[in-house]
């Protein structure tokens, strides 16, 4: 796709982040990833991001990026597929380029690595890695890696490829200002944890859409309630939220790292064979997986 395409594809819909797939060795399964992104890829979402942060992109080695991003092209029929990105400059460059040559539609650009740096530093990151490639970047504003509006801006004045800004910060004065001032010059995702507890403060706020963790294993709710969003239905809104996210979210919030392990967890009760995460991160016990199947199956369509 060219960046206006894929601009245009985020806006149009429902998105979401595959998780990644291992096997009992902990290597990469593609066979079991592929059936299950082409399982999301049925329920109408214009853009699944491969090797996200969902997908672990922080665990995965370059060339595993590379792999997991040609799989789910593979995979996914017509939906576009953007691709995680990120670390140091250098190593950003890397990624791109290469997910780049074996056809992803574009990446999202994930904070970069350990420190904290200033707008300058930042403004030169994000615009080496747009520079690049050819094809769409997205930011994602979050942890050490915020911009600010008169940054963003600059970046949008020098990198006609920069098409998207997703946030996870949660500061609805920050991203207002941010989409205030930079109109419909690029697209707009929420990207906090369980992103389905923030779209109605984000849909105020001049977003679009946003990414959904839990369409991985309850696609069907996810879609039912980004449509009630979308149509200002807040008695059905609030109804999901009340019987599926906020007791997922209570689940999520036991232990660092569930915002990940949990939605691992749901694939797997769903039926795929999804294996375990990497470490750092840690999963679910079965005491916690056995609340988690209630939820689920509490809500089944």
């Amino acid at each position: 796709m060219t960046p206006m395409e894929i601009k245009n594809a985020l806006g149009a819909g429902l998105l979401s982040f595959p998780v990644t797939h291992f096997g009992d060795d902990g290597r990469f399964q593609p066979d079991s990833y592929q059936a299950h992104v082409n399982w999301l890829a049925g329920f109408n979402a214009p853009v699944l991001f491969a090797a996200g942060g969902t997908g672990e992109f922080f665990s995965l080695s370059a060339s595993e990026i590379t792999h997991v991003v040609a799989a789910a092209k593979e995979s996914a029929g017509d939906t576009a597929i953007v691709s995680g990105c990120g670390y140091g400059t250098e190593m950003a460059i890397e990624i791109a380029q290469s997910v780049q040559k074996i056809g992803a539609d574009g990446i999202l650009l994930l904070p970069h690595y350990l420190i904290d740096a200033p707008q300058e530093g930042l403004y030169q990151h994000v615009k080496s890695v747009c520079q690049s490639v050819d094809f769409g970047v997205m930011v994602y504003n979050r942890d050490n890696a915020v911009l600010e509006p008169d940054t963003l801006a600059r970046l949008c004045d020098e990198c006609p490829n920069l098409i998207g800004f997703k946030d996870g910060t949660g500061d609805i004065g920050l991203v207002r200002q941010i989409t205030a001032k930079m109109g419909d010059r690029l697209t707009y995702l929420g990207g906090m944890p369980t992103a389905e507890l923030f779209a109605e403060a984000y849909l105020g706020a001049g977003f679009t859409t946003y990414s959904s963790a839990v369409f991985n294993f309850v696609p069907g709710l996810a879609t039912k309630f980004y449509t009630a969003l979308r149509a200002g239905d807040r008695a059905t809104c609030a109804t999901i939220l009340n019987d599926f996210f906020y007791p997922f979210m209570e689940l999520r919030n036991r232990r660092k790292g569930y915002a990940v392990s949990a939605i691992k967890a749901g694939v797997r009760l769903v039926g795929f064979d999804a294996g375990k995460v990497r470490a750092p991160l840690d999963d679910l016990t079965k005491e916690e997986e056995a609340i988690l199947q209630k939820i689920i199956d509490a809500n089944a369509d």
